[in-house]
């Protein structure tokens, strides 16, 4: 069989990599298309995938309405390689198996891209999400009891490397932050917004005085604050993640993964709410392993805090242990679905389940 990955953001490269490694391993053909944005074609290119590339609008709201430009990108990318079966996130890769007349199977884990959800729904053959996705979608919605980012940093495939201290050239078993602010230029993010610059500086200005600071911007940085970029490469970012003391981030996936490696996260945007991702309700709620906060102030009080607690690490470790124990490994689940298609789908419909 031959199965088309299309990729739009870092996110999803890190997702599919292991996914898409064990299906080449079980005889089948793979085509990748990266959308250029981000590191995204660097992490794939960093695996040693073959990809195609294409380009959109640089603006999000230009994009809003080059919708069509995209979609058609994508279908014409994707028609010349003749693929039996398209793997995605989203509606692009949904549609172009509707115009392709090929079936196709889509993850999604937000909740808040309603209209983008339901219209995926509509020429999706299959959607998989999070069993904390809060909303159904129709009769081919399947929940699974995981997250999108243990594809990539369940300990079957990720281990933390220790020369990571190295690369950030301090000493091993220093204490460091990571502060990630984001870009907010997705189309979903219109309306959105996180830290400030002078939230950015009173972060860097206190946890300064506690820890060393390294910063992960997605776009523009005060250049006062430059000397603190965090100096690795992003295929590197999950070893610096998983060492942190704590994550102080407005971005969404970046929390998800610092979660889960055990790492201790302050999370503040106007995302926050009862309308929040399940996942990160579940997180908060379920796991105590993020703090999330509307008001920027709240979080930054939060995190000088959380620095002052003995034993940080070790007690987000236990947690993490706990979250590890009862979720499944997703990569295993995807690459069984995707391998015996359609008939692994009709099975568990058949069997009248859809949570796994």
């Amino acid at each position: 069989m031959k199965i088309l990955f299309i990729i739009n953001t870092p996110a999803q490269a890190y997702t599919w990599k292991n996914i898409i490694k064990q299906l080449i391993e079980k005889g089948h053909l793979t085509k990748i298309l990266v959308r250029d944005y981000g590191s995204a074609p660097e992490i794939i290119n960093h695996f040693g995938y073959s990809y195609s590339i294409f380009k959109t609008r640089g603006s999000k709201t230009w994009r809003l309405f080059s919708a069509f430009e995209h979609f058609q990108k994508c279908y014409v990318l994707s028609r010349d390689c003749s693929p039996s079966l398209i793997v995605g996130f989203g509606l692009d890769a949904a549609i172009t198996g509707f115009r392709l007349r090929k079936p196709s199977i889509m993850f999604i884990d937000d909740e808040g891209t309603r209209v983008q959800n339901g219209l995926t729904h509509l020429f999706a053959d299959i959607i998989v999400s999070p069993q904390t996705f809060k909303r159904r979608i129709g009769k081919k919605h399947i929940l699974v009891n995981s997250y999108k980012e243990l594809a990539y940093l369940h300990p079957e495939y990720f281990q933390p490397d220790p020369n990571i201290f190295d690369e950030l050239k301090i000493n091993k078993g220093d204490k460091y932050v990571i502060l990630r602010f984001n870009a907010f230029d997705a189309v979903h993010d219109v309306g959105k917004h996180g830290f400030s610059s002078e939230d950015q500086f009173a972060l860097v200005e206190g946890i300064s005085k506690k820890a060393h600071v390294f910063i992960s911007p997605e776009g523009s940085l005060p250049r006062e604050l430059w000397r603190f970029r965090l100096p690795i490469a992003q295929t590197r970012i999950h070893h610096a993640l998983y060492y942190a003391q704590m994550l102080v981030t407005d971005t969404q996936t970046m929390a998800t993964e610092a979660a889960i490696l055990g790492t201790p996260v302050i999370r503040s945007n106007n995302f926050v709410g009862p309308n929040d991702m399940g996942n990160f309700l579940e997180l908060e709620n379920k796991y105590e392993l993020i703090y999330s906060f509307r008001d920027a102030h709240q979080a930054i009080k939060k995190a000088y805090a959380l620095l002052d607690l003995p034993g940080l690490k070790e007690q987000w470790m236990k947690k993490r242990e706990k979250l590890l124990s009862e979720k499944i490994n997703i990569t295993k689940l995807m690459v069984e679905i995707i391998n015996n298609y359609p008939r692994s789908i009709e099975n568990l419909l058949e069997g009248g389940a859809d949570t796994l």
